[in-house]
């Protein structure tokens, strides 16, 4: 059986179990990206009812966490190390006797051609555009500056930029698509309202840096979960999403040195 049709098939439980599902799912995303898009709902209403514009407000995604060089080495790896316990907690959830957690949602190594494929083919289509919507959404006012990285340089700049891409990467795919559509799934939801909802969800953590990329994030977790569903697997999505940030991260310096006007 593929991988698509065994997350179709994931029967619905027992009317008496599902409170323990909806506790279960309301105490992951508490512990990982529904706090934050909490946070990230109270940040743009703060935000968007203050005396300067949207347009005039910065936000940091990877900030400085010292002056001193070993110290913000230090912070910077365990801060991006210490979240990755959220995604072992809900693959450790998922799994059962007879196959593991990352089988079941697909974040294993059996298919590395398909799946570096779909994920390339992911930012392609999802990545490149999202790039320029950033832009236009900032011309339009309706997105803060976002500094996607506003480290020093040192010899381990761009490899932490790396990792906290595939951090993002793994939390965000392996909790809002792999975890939660299972559940969902579980909990007799239809396929569209699980993708509806998660996009939603993916928009929503994203809000801090405005609406524009609540509207663009919510559109790429729309693509990603309607992908899931078609491939039954997370990897390709792991990929292209760790592609698309490493772009955005190690990118930024680029982009704020030919296009201040826009990423400046």
């Amino acid at each position: 059986m593929s991988n698509a049709l065994t997350w179709a098939a994931e029967s619905p439980v027992d009317r008496g179990s599902r409170p323990r599902l909806w506790w279960e799912i309301a105490i992951v995303l508490g512990l990982s990206l529904g706090q934050s898009a909490v946070y990230s709902i109270v940040s743009i209403v703060d935000r968007a009812t203050q005396s300067t514009p949207l347009a005039d407000q910065k936000t940091e995604v990877n900030p400085a966490q010292s002056s001193r060089e070993v110290f913000d080495f230090l912070y910077q790896v365990l801060g991006n190390l210490f979240p990755l316990f959220a995604v072992a907690l809900v693959v450790y959830l998922l799994w059962q006797p007879q196959r593991s957690g990352f089988r079941r949602i697909g974040l294993d190594l059996t298919r590395p051609g398909r799946d570096l494929a779909g994920g390339g083919l992911l930012f392609l289509v999802i990545g490149v555009p999202g790039i320029l919507f950033y832009a236009v959404t900032r011309l339009l006012g309706i997105t803060v500056t976002v500094e996607a990285s506003t480290l020093d340089a040192h010899w381990w700049t761009v490899p932490v930029l790396i990792l906290a891409a595939l951090r993002a990467a793994l939390q965000e795919e392996v909790i809002v698509v792999g975890y939660l559509f299972t559940r969902l799934r579980q909990l007799g939801w239809g396929k569209w309202t699980i993708i509806l909802a998660a996009a939603v969800l993916r928009g929503s953590y994203h809000l801090y840096q405005g609406f524009g990329p609540f509207v663009g994030n919510a559109v790429m977790g729309v693509v990603f979960g309607w992908c899931y569903t078609r491939w039954g697997r997370v990897m390709p999505l792991v990929i292209a999403h760790t592609i698309i940030d490493i772009v955005s991260f190690v990118g930024y310096p680029l982009a704020v040195a030919w296009w201040p006007s826009v990423f400046a």
